[in-house]
């Protein structure tokens, strides 16, 4: 099939989270099975080319895209994807992308984002590209499927045969902006083609129109995928997730076991696998002997790498983490970055406990996978989770994931039972300080058992999350939309 797939993250190029992840491997993962796929990312300023095979687009160079009254000069460069035989084309609008940051406060955001999507599109008319599928991905993204509808529906030896899939890998970040601002949907989308009731409270929020405009509504979990149609889940749009019914979806994200396996992980120290554990404790011995912590195998490693917001739980842990730390003789390493008040905490818990809590303020895609090499446990007691991988990254590294049980992580990990013993993790039911306790205090209980432990942490490493399973769900997906048309 030929895919257009729009995003405005992509590994190793561009990443804050899941998207740059799972963008990666899904379109990699569709050309490896024959599809030609073209993707589209902005060519954002920070990003780290050096390296990397990148050239120009001759015929795609000096254009201008019009987003409302915004005349905005952009040219096309086409880069190797690290790795692998995959291409994609990376949009350069130094007047949008190049910037500090991949996403801002700025008032021109949706206008990024706008434009990032209809070069896509004119970039598949200058190709003579006639995608079957245009694929697009959160609120950034998410007018395409109303830009096919309308602005672009004229072209129909382009996209007469076209279907759209609207991916929402987290409902929480929908990009609404003022109704001020509508007029810079044009040219070819009027107010009339958008939501009355938001113009009506004075906002135009994307991610709404991609729910309500695309051919097929997927996200990244089969439980999240019904936490959004509930009112606590949806953020707003659960009516309008109910009322697509059927066309709505959840595909758990699969992993990149290329860059995620401690069999061939080019960042760890000693590698390992299932079937020889001795590398996972020298990683946990070199990460201690690292970050100057005294503490043998027997102590156990409590791992953490997340956004530090609101949704990742971060408030459980205000009571939780000093408790068991005043009570228990664990270690802690934590690895990331975002609200200040979190931040504030991870560095007085690192003050309070030193050699024993360690907080590592940014992103090192290196510590990443060190800490998923050389941890017990890994921590994720998370509000919600459309999906997450850190998880799946930790069954395959032999770490035991402690999760809530919610969207991806309830569809992924299962919690263990020691009078069987089947099970994958531990897994709470309450968003509450006591839910976190029993999980510790569960975790680390079985821990002090080696051959329980063992069988556990062995249960995780033999499941498969590969995305050469995932994929085949949205090539059904797709085949399903492209035959009904």
């Amino acid at each position: 099939m030929r895919i257009c797939f729009v995003s405005a993250e992509y590994s190793p190029f561009a990443k804050t989270g899941g998207l740059g992840d799972v963008a990666a491997a899904l379109t990699r993962h569709l050309s490896r099975r024959g599809h030609d796929v073209r993707t589209f990312i902005p060519l954002h300023g920070q990003m780290d080319l050096r390296g990397v095979d990148l050239h120009p687009v001759d015929f795609l160079q000096d254009l201008t895209v019009q987003v409302g009254h915004h005349s905005l000069h952009y040219g096309v460069q086409t880069a190797r994807v690290p790795g692998s035989d995959l291409w994609v084309y990376l949009v350069a609008c130094p007047a949008l992308f190049d910037r500090p940051r991949i996403y801002s406060d700025a008032p021109d955001e949706h206008v990024r984002y706008l434009m990032l999507t209809r070069a896509a599109l004119e970039c598949c008319q200058r190709m003579a590209f006639a995608p079957e599928i245009v694929h697009a991905n959160d609120w950034h993204t998410a007018f395409a499927p109303l830009l096919l509808r309308t602005a672009y529906a004229w072209d129909r030896g382009c996209f007469g045969g076209t279907k759209s899939v609207f991916t929402i890998h987290n409902i929480g970040y929908q990009g609404v902006f003022s109704a001020g601002q509508a007029g810079d949907l044009a040219p070819g989308v009027g107010i009339d083609a958008l939501h009355r009731g938001d113009l009506a409270a004075g906002r135009v929020n994307p991610m709404r129109h991609g729910v309500l405009h695309a051919d097929a509504v997927t996200t990244v979990s089969p439980t999240y995928a019904d936490e959004i149609r509930t009112p606590e889940g949806g953020h707003g749009l659960d009516g309008d997730l109910r009322a697509r019914g059927p066309a709505v979806s959840g595909i758990l994200n699969g992993v990149d076991y290329d860059e995620w396996n401690p069999a061939t992980d080019r960042y760890i120290p000693h590698r390992y696998d299932a079937d020889d554990l001795a590398g996972k404790a020298r990683n946990k011995a070199a990460l201690l002997d690292l970050l100057r912590m005294q503490a043998d195998a027997t102590t156990p490693l409590i791992g953490m790498v997340t956004r530090l917001t609101h949704q990742k739980g971060l408030d459980l842990l205000f009571d939780t983490l000093p408790e068991l730390l005043d009570e228990r003789d664990v270690r802690l390493v934590a690895l990331g970055s975002g609200e200040h008040r979190y931040e504030q905490f991870m560095h007085e818990l690192q003050e309070s406990y030193p050699g024993r809590a360690v907080f590592y303020s940014g992103y090192s895609e290196e510590l990443a996978h060190f800490i998923e090499a050389a941890a017990d446990i890994f921590l994720m007691p998370s509000m919600y989770e459309p999906c997450g991988l850190n998880q799946m990254y930790s069954l395959k590294y032999g770490t035991v994931p402690l999760v809530r049980r919610t969207g991806g992580l309830a569809d992924s990990v299962r919690h263990f039972d020691p009078a069987t013993g089947e099970g994958t993790g531990v897994v709470f039911n309450d968003y509450d300080p006591g839910g976190v306790r029993w999980g510790l205090a569960t975790a680390l209980d079985w821990f002090a058992d080696p051959s329980l432990w063992r069988r556990l942490v062995l249960n995780g490493m033999r499941e498969d999350f590969s995305w050469d399973r995932r994929v085949q769900e949205y090539e059904a997906l797709y085949e399903t939309l492209v035959g009904a048309h």
